[in-house]
């Protein structure tokens, strides 16, 4: 029993031993100042008010200032939810033809996109099901009316996605054909991809047999690829990161800019997702720190990516004029 004691006790001293190692690593690493500058080419997930509701002259005027003066590139309106059936009722986005045709006047050049989402059927949960030949084909009805309407591209916020999520390939394709022969664009959301594919096989094998199981819906490399063949744009939702210090939320943010732009920023322009909203846990993670850790995942490439990249905001309806200010010291290019 003494010996089991005793060797329990090193183990623990072991591992706590460990952490702390990690830990001052990643500290000393953060120190260093990211030499990568931001981009011009950036994105902004707004409110379901722009495309539900009635704004003045002065509102649509002072957005577009806010866009032209943040270099904001394209914007995902929040157009949804889609209906269990594939559907958005026309009443949802009833004020889309005013806000484009301002877009048109106070932000020229700016993409507006019609953001859609919904929770996907797992094991019985959740609302729509993609896989479903009746819901995909409403799902498409929907996009070529927002297409008609004047929207720029048509943005999928669907989750959870899983590596072997067929469904959403095949509605990516479809989504691109649609949208690319009304010069439209496609693009998708996705949760930020596997530290390990490896680890994935283990997840499901653990995970209940039932239906998909409960694995993590992380995208594997494979998957990544996959999805950025079919997308003119992928948005990584990089945040929530959970991490209890700056050091490691910014580790966080540099692996994945590095690991995502490395795998498909030759194929797709790519957006890291950024956070201006408090996070309920993980402290550390904050709009500076994302930002931060973006451009120093930016320098451990050996080159750029040879297509536009650049963040995405979440959210406009988080973000505070302090935020904005934070954003343009710490991402835009020198002289913007």
């Amino acid at each position: 029993m003494r010996r089991i004691v005793r060797w329990t006790g090193w183990c623990a001293a072991y591992a706590v031993g460990l952490v702390l190692l990690l830990g001052a690593g990643a500290w000393t690493w953060w120190q260093g100042e990211p030499r990568a500058s931001g981009t011009g080419t950036n994105a902004l997930w707004a409110r379901h008010q722009w495309v539900g509701e009635a704004h003045t002259g002065a509102e649509y005027r002072a957005f577009g200032r806010l866009l032209a003066q943040n270099r904001i590139t394209d914007v995902y309106f929040h157009a949804g939810p889609v209906e269990s059936d594939g559907t958005v009722p026309a009443v949802k986005y009833r004020n889309a033809p005013a806000l484009l045709k301002a877009l048109r006047t106070y932000a020229p050049g700016v993409r507006a996109h019609a953001y859609l989402g919904q929770i996907r059927k797992v094991d019985g949960h959740g609302v729509i099901e993609i896989g479903d030949a009746r819901v995909q084909e409403r799902i498409l009805r929907t996009d070529a009316a927002l297409l008609d309407l004047g929207f720029d591209g048509i943005h999928y916020d669907f989750e959870p996605i899983y590596p072997d999520d067929t469904a959403f390939l095949r509605l990516l394709e479809r989504t691109r054909d649609l949208a690319h022969a009304r010069g439209g664009l496609v693009s998708a959301a996705l949760e930020q991809p596997t530290l390990a594919d490896g680890l994935q096989p283990v997840f499901k094998a653990l995970a209940p047999r039932v239906g998909a199981g409960h694995y993590p819906p992380r995208p594997t490399e494979r998957y990544l690829r996959d999805v950025a063949d079919r997308a003119d744009q992928v948005a990584i939702m990089t945040y929530d990161t959970e991490m209890p210090t700056q050091a490691l939320a910014g580790w966080h943010f540099a692996h994945h800019t590095e690991e995502v732009l490395r795998l498909i920023g030759d194929r797709t322009t790519v957006f890291l997702g950024v956070p201006t909203y408090r996070p309920v846990t993980g402290w550390a993670e904050n709009l500076e720190v994302a930002l931060r850790g973006v451009r120093r995942g930016v320098d451990a490439l050996p080159r750029p990516p040879r297509r536009p990249f650049g963040v995405g905001v979440y959210a406009d309806w988080t973000t505070r004029p302090a935020d904005w200010a934070r954003y343009r010291a710490n991402w835009l290019p020198p002289g913007t």
